[in-house]
């Protein structure tokens, strides 16, 4: 499916130049998961001392890959580490088959290119429901491991699409103490993308060196001001997985360091943004930014309400400035609220405070916005120092379209 949908509008123009990473290699393969013709199967290979950071959709009925993944978080580095991830198939909701398959994929891998079953990590993304076919995946390991090569994280990036109009990419680099350190990720995600974690597959790479608590700790803490802040469809993932992987070939100790964090927090946003911009039949890429609310959480309930509701965002699709979709929207979320507190820009244009539309608002003014490819939405409850900023797309006839023939 990935490769008959038009490009995304949003999309980036070109996929980024990705700096090699010291102690990773990646390869992928088409094994006919779903479809023929096409790369679906990717394999990374970590050096060992590779320590492996992740986060997991909090769904109560995650994969059977993304149980196992959990359970391995935490394990001995000294033994390097290996990620396959399948497209096609999300081996979601398969019972003991799904757990089988795991098994099935992870020993093959482990017993190919020599680590512990138990630093295997695998994902899979596509149709809940379907039995795994898991033989087609572990033919394929031979043939992925004899194509490694540090160079290849565009292919693997390639390989993980499901509905994606375009692969994601994203990296930056840092100076530590006269060293350079880079970072490289790739995702996939487009459809079925709401925050409850990671909203979708991301694999990012360093080759700094960091001690494993810690770099769980920095993850999930960027987490939340990135991947848990975007949503397309207000719908969450059986398989959302997010992992951080840093070799330490560099031998640069980064744990700690603010510009190594600020850099990484960069990658992460990039990538999340990637992701709504690719959202499923998307035209506008939407950023709601909440001011003064009665505190942090409370701004995010606001802008999630804001971002999943269907009015406001296919209000946006039609390029109608009818901003009280976004005083209902503020209205039903649950947090706290002072109809006569609110004010609501888009973009610059005041449109409404104190309860009523703005004595200088003119429609034609947010007309004009609601033309551009990016909007931005800012509401400020007039409550506390709360304050978030979210991202969403707008909800278009395309979006119905491509889920409606998901399956076909």
């Amino acid at each position: 499916m990935a490769q008959s949908l038009p490009r995304s509008p949003l999309a980036p123009a070109s996929f980024p130049d990705l700096p090699v990473i010291k102690g990773a290699q990646f390869a992928s393969a088409a094994a006919g998961v779903k479809y023929q013709g096409r790369t679906d199967v990717m394999l990374a290979v970590l050096d060992p001392g590779t320590s492996v950071a992740g986060v997991f959709t909090q769904s109560a009925t995650r994969s059977a890959p993304v149980l196992d993944c959990q359970a391995k978080l935490g394990g001995d580095s000294a033994t390097g580490a290996a990620i396959l991830v399948n497209s096609g198939n999300s081996n979601a909701f398969t019972g003991h088959y799904g757990q089988k398959s795991v098994a099935d994929i992870t020993a093959a891998v482990a017993a190919t290119v020599d680590v512990p079953a138990d630093r295997v990590f695998t994902a899979s993304t596509g149709v809940i429901g379907e039995p795994l076919p898991q033989d087609r995946i572990v033919a394929k390991i031979g043939e992925l491991n004899n194509g490694l090569d540090a160079g290849r994280m565009e292919d693997a990036a390639n390989a993980i699409m499901t509905t994606d109009t375009f692969a994601k990419a994203a990296t930056a680099q840092v100076e530590i103490n006269g060293s350079t350190v880079s970072i490289a990720g790739i995702a996939k995600g487009s459809g079925m993308i709401a925050p409850d974690m990671a909203t979708m597959l991301v694999y990012i790479f360093t080759d700094a060196k960091y001690e494993q608590g810690a770099l769980q700790a920095l993850l999930s803490d960027l987490n939340n001001t990135s991947f848990n802040c975007i949503t397309v469809d207000s719908d969450t993932s059986t398989s959302d997985s997010l992992l951080l992987c840093a070799t330490g070939a560099s031998g640069v100790d980064a744990e700690g360091n603010e510009a190594f964090a600020q850099a990484l927090n960069t990658v992460m946003l990039d990538l999340a943004h990637q992701v709504v911009r690719d959202g499923e039949g998307a035209s506008k890429f939407i950023e709601i930014q909440i001011t003064g609310a009665a505190n942090d959480t409370d701004a995010k309930v606001h802008g999630l309400s804001i971002a999943n509701s269907p009015l406001v965002k296919t209000a946006i699709a039609g390029e109608d400035a009818n901003w009280g979709r976004v005083v209902m929207a503020v209205g039903k979320s649950g947090a706290a609220a002072d109809r006569d507190l609110l004010s609501i820009w888009f973009g610059d244009v005041l449109v409404a405070e104190k309860g009523w539309v703005s004595p200088n608002y003119r429609e034609e003014s947010a007309a004009a916005l609601m033309k551009n490819d990016e909007i931005v939405i800012k509401v400020d409850l007039g409550l506390g120092d709360g304050a978030c900023t979210v991202w969403t797309c707008d909800l278009t006839h395309g979006y119905i379209e491509i889920n409606a023939d998901y399956r076909s």
